[in-house]
């Protein structure tokens, strides 16, 4: 079954600086029927305002994809890890035992970013970071995994969990198929473009949530980007 979660139903925090939607429970919005999905906890829908971002903060415990849909972000944390991560690149950071970061947009244009958490397999472990380019091209009608924990994933970023994090390009009209497998989770966004599942239109920024065992095929009725998450 697809659980369609349109962009105007998500949760929705303005603070200036930062525009943000909620796809599940988080900060000061609560849903007891959105607390997650399978091990993924969190995916925001951010879009932070020009020479601006979030502080410094810690994590513990939890898988921080970023996927940056446009403009760039720079990262900085206690490791002593700096980078800048542009349009099309992935960044992952595992908070492991603890660990302080700061997410900067210092472009002079909105940076519009996912973000999303996901559980661990265990916890603690030595905090890490890292980033990686995804080219749209190497994507074409097809999903990469741009984050994993699977070993045979060896071009993804490594993650700390039994999920991956992929993404697909589609031209308008193309279909792709994706098989959720038994006691699976999957969450599908595209970050632009609309697209339909099962006789359902999923439109840009619109969440679909689909239980394990099923296979689903995805048509483009528009030029799309799609991110998916499948974790247990």
């Amino acid at each position: 079954m697809l659980d369609k979660r349109s962009f105007d139903s998500l949760g929705n925090a303005d603070h200036g600086w930062l525009k943000a939607r909620h796809h599940f429970t988080f900060a000061g919005y609560y849903d007891h029927n959105r607390m997650g999905w399978g091990a993924l906890r969190v995916w925001n829908d951010d879009e932070i305002a020009a020479n601006s971002g979030f502080p410094p903060h810690p994590h513990q415990d939890m898988e921080i994809i970023t996927y940056v849909r446009s403009g760039a972000i720079t990262h900085q944390d206690s490791m002593g890890n700096k980078g800048r991560t542009a349009a099309g690149d992935v960044q992952v950071m595992s908070a492991g035992s603890g660990v302080r970061h700061a997410e900067y947009n210092l472009e002079p244009e909105t940076a519009r970013i996912f973000q999303i958490w996901i559980q661990p397999r265990t916890r603690g472990g030595q905090p890490s970071w890292g980033a990686k380019p995804f080219p749209k091209g190497d994507r074409s009608g097809k999903f990469v995994p741009l984050a994993s924990g699977f070993a045979e994933d060896g071009e993804a970023l490594p993650i700390r969990s039994d999920a991956r994090v992929l993404g697909a390009t589609l031209k308008a009209g193309e279909s792709i198929d994706y098989a959720v497998g038994p006691a699976r989770h999957a969450y599908l966004v595209p970050a632009i473009g609309a697209v339909e599942i099962d006789g359902e239109q999923v439109h840009a920024r619109d969440g679909a949530a689909f239980t394990g065992g099923k296979n689903i095929i995805i048509t483009a009725l528009q030029d799309a980007e799609i991110v998916l998450v499948d974790s247990e």
